[in-house]
């Protein structure tokens, strides 16, 4: 079965050299790791199995190619950037092929996804030319003050499964931007989109060490990368239980963090609002990727007196769409990532309809192969169940009604988390007050997508710290360095 699906997937490919290039070659008693088709449940493929003695190996020679690649030139660095971006671009057919044959999502929703991730090495080329110090002017005379940007280091990039690309892109883009080298730890459902990425910056032309790959599993590469003293930082994006580990892990080194964790974003819906829009903005945010974001919708808060009237519209609107394998022309939904994904999300169902919460659609896993669940709306929904507390990360939306703006703005507050808030209304007084009021990373005003490159892209509380996207993003990748020169001639 492995060699059919592997085969099927390269017939798949413009550039099967391209799938073939991220395998390897497998040698006489290495380790490999099985990569299983979300859709099917059956293997695709397998990727070498790196040990932490391997992992360690890499780290150095990231090291000795850093202490080179810092010192080439920002237009040199930006030039490569750019002809990175035209390649990923080049090849956004294989790298959505790869990437729905091993995550699921539907094939157009990879295909924006590549778009998505190229936008930022563009961003972060132009970045490169951008990183300017600073000259301070002195009260005496025979001093001057400079302060320099300078590059961090060695970098470890520790990717998720559901962006396997664009995840991958808006880490790898700051940090060569910035002079750093970078060590890719892809989440082990999904290595091969990382993979190809990594090929492709070698057809690039970057230098050998500068960008690799790091597979296997987390708890044998996590430590490598947390108490190594030559990784110099960590980017995260996962989960806020692993989030607080790697925390832990890293405190001995006093490593630089950066960590995009988990959320638990209201959508809020009021009474001036755009029904219609707000139903397919909606739908944007919570079931892109079958609800699988960290910045998807998790509670739906309307106000109590066009709750009717907008439960309607979204009831009619999620009633329609389609469920299948993401290689199917019109497929809305693909499948949860794996068998344990369905169990959370039933978890939560079932939490729901216990504790008085009413079943208005979905609620099922569907029978035959593959991990696909229907979309779930739940009615009825309270603060004490658990799907109000906790991240779904599935095709399943809980309803709550509410009195005034006030009420709204602290039931969508109540939460250890603040990543990303959305709200539809067309009072600006109320837009201008709400949009202050959520504790929240960022804030979507009548709207369900608000990731760009041009935007800081991150989250506050126990959501984490550091910022993706924007002038801001690189710096999570450079020191600030001072430098004082004495002994000059006065004036």
């Amino acid at each position: 079965m492995s060699a059919v699906h592997h085969d099927n997937l390269l017939l798949r490919l413009k550039r099967p050299e391209l799938l073939r290039a991220t395998l390897g070659v497998q040698k006489q008693d290495e380790e490999r790791m099985p990569v299983y088709d979300p859709a099917t449940g059956a293997e695709l493929c397998t990727v070498p199995r790196l040990a932490a003695e391997e992992a360690a190996a890499m780290v150095e020679e990231a090291h000795r190619s850093w202490r080179i690649w810092k010192r080439s030139g920002a237009g040199d660095r930006a030039a490569l950037l750019h002809r990175y971006a035209d390649l990923v671009a080049a090849n956004q057919e294989d790298l959505a092929v790869i990437m729905t044959a091993e995550q699921g999502k539907p094939l157009s929703e990879a295909r924006g996804e590549v778009a998505h991730g190229a936008r930022y090495v563009r961003w972060y080329a132009e970045e490169a030319k951008r990183l300017y110090g600073e000259v301070q002017p002195q009260e005496e005379g025979d001093r001057r003050f400079f302060t320099l940007k300078e590059a961090l280091g060695v970098c470890a990039a520790i990717t998720p499964w559901n962006f396997p690309c664009s995840t991958v892109l808006r880490k790898v883009a700051p940090a060569l931007a910035a002079g750093c080298t970078v060590l890719v730890k892809p989440a082990s459902h999904t290595p091969l989109s990382a993979l190809a990425l990594a090929c492709l910056a070698k057809d690039a032309g970057f230098p050998p060490g500068v960008l690799q790959v790091l597979c296997g599993p987390s708890a044998e590469i996590g430590p490598v990368l947390t108490r190594h003293p030559l990784v110099r930082g960590l980017s995260f994006t996962g989960s806020t239980e692993v989030g607080k580990k790697l925390m832990q892990a890293s405190a001995a080194m006093v490593k630089r963090l950066s960590l995009e964790l988990g959320g638990h974003a209201p959508f809020i819906v009021f009474a001036d609002a755009d029904l219609d829009a707000a139903v397919q903005g909606l739908l944007a945010c919570k079931f892109r990727n079958s609800g699988q974001t960290c910045v998807a919708a998790n509670r739906l808060l309307v106000q109590e007196t066009v709750l009717d009237a907008f439960s309607v519209r979204l009831l009619q609107t999620v009633q329609q769409l389609r469920i299948g394998s993401g290689f199917v022309a019109g497929t809305d939904l693909g499948p949860l990532i794996n068998e344990a994904a369905v169990c959370k999300v039933e978890g939560h169902i079932d939490d729901a309809l216990a504790l008085g919460a009413e079943l208005a659609c979905g609620g099922r896993r569907l029978g035959g192969s593959g991990h696909f669940f229907t979309p779930t709306i739940l009615m009825q929904a309270t603060a004490t169940m658990r799907i109000m507390q906790e991240e779904s990360f599935g095709p399943v939306l809980p309803v709550q009604a509410f009195r005034d703006e006030n009420e709204a703005i602290a039931m969508a507050n109540d939460t250890p988390y603040g990543l990303a808030a959305y709200f539809y209304s067309r009072d600006i007084n109320r837009i201008i007050k709400v949009a202050e009021s959520l504790h929240f990373g960022m804030v979507g005003i009548n709207t369900g997508r608000m990731s760009s490159e041009a935007a800081p892209f991150g989250g506050v509380k126990e959501s984490g710290f550091g910022r993706e996207g924007s002038r801001h993003g690189i710096d999570e990748f450079l020191e600030l360095k001072s430098v004082c020169l004495g002994g000059l001639e006065r004036r």
